[in-house]
């Protein structure tokens, strides 16, 4: 299998991180080069028509794109140690704990950069600051009730890590590009959680 990826993407990461935890060997990682475009290219658009990283192109030919897609086929190939959820309830809270990190703190971290970081002006075009601005004040929003479900609990889904935890690292490490700091904002729970995740080797190879 080959896994297309690109250095310092957030999606690309999660994957990345959670093949890691996995212990899977054999997939060979494939970078793509968002600003060369990459990703636009027609034998990539061929075997990825949204041109987004990252995809799993597998051994039969077939490719799969989305990043919860690709970490549900490897979880389904290597169940243990186990990410997802043992049984429908728990992966069902998993779940939604995934996407809540998703949709309500990795999406507007990436919209704040996309649109106020200027490394990233030749992929968002147009770039709209004041968008952007303004979803760095949902980042925050986000990181508050993080920061409060944090104080509860050790890890974002509950007594264990999971690819919630995978999928809001890769997050907050990227919202350093919009010069987020959980801890210097008051962030103490999601700041001791991050350093927590931060000592994974997951953490320290993808």
């Amino acid at each position: 299998m080959k896994l297309y990826i690109a250095p310092r993407a957030p999606n690309p990461r999660r994957v990345q991180m959670f093949v890691h935890e996995k212990g899977i060997t054999g997939i060979e990682q494939v970078p793509i080069d968002l600003n060369a475009g990459e990703h636009r290219a027609p034998d990539y658009r061929a075997k990825v028509p949204v041109a987004r990283v990252p995809a799993l192109e597998l051994d039969d030919g077939r490719v799969l794109s989305e990043t919860r897609a690709i970490c549900s086929y490897l979880e389904g190939l290597h169940p243990e140690p186990n990410l997802m959820g043992e049984d429908f309830d728990e992966r069902a809270f998993i779940e939604m704990h995934d996407r809540r990190v998703e949709w309500y703190w990795l999406l507007p971290i990436a919209n704040c950069v996309r649109h106020t970081h200027p490394g990233l002006a030749t992929l968002e075009q147009p770039q709209f600051p004041d968008f952007g601005q303004s979803q760095g004040v949902k980042v925050r929003d986000a990181a508050r009730w993080l920061d409060e479900a944090l104080r509860q609990r050790p890890w974002m889904a509950g007594e264990r890590f999971s690819i919630a935890d995978i999928t809001a690292f890769c997050a907050i490490e990227f919202a350093r590009l919009m010069k987020f700091n959980a801890g210097a904002e008051g962030f103490a729970a999601l700041q001791a959680w991050r350093d927590r995740v931060a000592e994974r080797p997951s953490a320290r190879a993808a």
